[in-house]
């Protein structure tokens, strides 16, 4: 058998035999392009959009700048979950993908430039950064597109890139890096659904491995703003109620949006610690809630080496705590507030575990988990 460049197997597109165009639910699809491969590089895949047009976004791509061959699969499931937190974020904000989760996430605090909020979500994981896919709900100018070429990055999509943003990821030989980056210019997507009465008429599916299919409605949230948090309490059985004793400050509030947006694409179990607009840490993938509080506590350790690093953050829970080991886990390390769903048999214990240490706790009254 001849050898196999393995390196150049990254490189190289995988042909698979797909049709032009498919039906789903009665629908037409339209191919738009082979794949470089799909998850894995023996994986041939190709990517289809609705023929009709209508409202498009990641079906309507436009490459300014390819490399690699074209986009995996997996790059273009990096962008669909960073599009999936950004819509909801009504400054100019940055979500670095890897693996289809966030390593970081970041939002305009005051009048800081893009390049800054870019810095700031790739240095919340700077170590998962490397070969990311980077994401914007705003135009690309050149200050943030020069940062970006500083480190290995694998693409770059936004709605829209000025003429010296695209200048500059074309000048990979004074950056000495990312000659393959792959640069994708999306439509606005500021118009998807959002909330729970945006409806979408639209299903996520899920294929299992003898052609059987899982229909759903795609995620909406119903946390438009501050007023939909609602302030903790519990009616318990046996102990009577308990309220949570102190509402967050007005910048808590704000971190707790961001944190609950940023936590809708992420793996479950996951939790979100955040502050002043950046993701200090993403827990995700664990198969226990204070699992994806710890790893999240850890991955904040190991970057800011400090006992005060975590003070004055606030995290948010895909889940409600089954006990109150998360809760305190994240408040000995400086957490002030939290969101979470609500509707544990624990939760007299979660707030109680808050009103101890002044910690302030709000419900979403919803659950975000991500199974992707």
């Amino acid at each position: 058998m001849a050898e196999k460049d393995l390196k150049q197997m990254y490189r190289t597109r995988t042909e698979g035999h797909f049709p032009d165009t498919i039906e789903l639910l009665g629908r037409a699809y339209a191919k738009v392009e082979d794949l470089r491969y799909g998850t894995n590089p023996h994986q041939p895949a190709a990517f289809y959009r609705p023929a009709d047009g209508r409202n498009l976004v990641l079906g309507a791509y436009e490459i300014l700048k390819t490399g690699k061959s074209g986009l995996s699969q997996t790059n273009i499931e990096d962008m669909h979950h960073a599009v999936g937190i950004l819509k909801y974020m009504k400054r100019p904000a940055c979500a670095v993908m890897k693996h289809c989760n966030p390593s970081g996430a970041a939002i305009q605090v005051g009048g800081m430039p893009l390049a800054e909020v870019y810095q700031r979500a790739r240095d919340a994981d700077a170590q998962a950064a490397f070969g990311s896919v980077v994401v914007f709900n705003a135009e690309v100018d050149a200050d943030t597109a020069e940062e970006i070429m500083q480190t290995i990055v694998e693409g770059v999509a936004a709605p829209a890139f000025t003429p010296e943003a695209v200048e500059a990821f074309h000048n990979f030989d004074r950056f000495k890096r990312n000659k393959e980056i792959r640069i994708v210019k999306l439509p606005d997507f500021s118009h998807l659904p959002k909330f729970v009465d945006d409806g979408t008429g639209v299903f996520e599916m899920k294929v299992f491995d003898d052609g059987s299919v899982v229909l759903a409605t795609p995620y909406l949230s119903r946390v438009k703003g501050p007023e939909d948090l609602v302030p903790a309490y519990c009616e318990h059985a046996k102990k009577g109620r308990i309220d949570i004793e102190r509402t967050p400050t007005e910048r808590e509030l704000d971190d707790l949006l961001f944190a609950w947006y940023v936590n809708i694409h992420v793996r479950s179990n996951g939790c979100v610690i955040a502050r002043n607009g950046q993701t200090l840490a993403v827990g995700t993938g664990e198969q226990d809630r204070v699992g994806a509080v710890e790893q999240a506590v850890i991955k904040v350790g190991n970057k800011y080496k400090g006992a005060e690093s975590m003070e004055g953050a606030v995290m948010s829970s895909d889940g409600f705590f089954p006990f109150r080991d998360a809760v305190d886990a994240a408040t000995k390390k400086g957490v002030t507030a939290i969101v979470q769903p609500g509707g544990s048999v624990n939760d007299y214990d979660a707030i109680l575990a808050c009103n101890e240490v002044k910690a302030a706790m709000v419900f979403s009254m919803e659950r975000c988990f991500s199974h992707h």
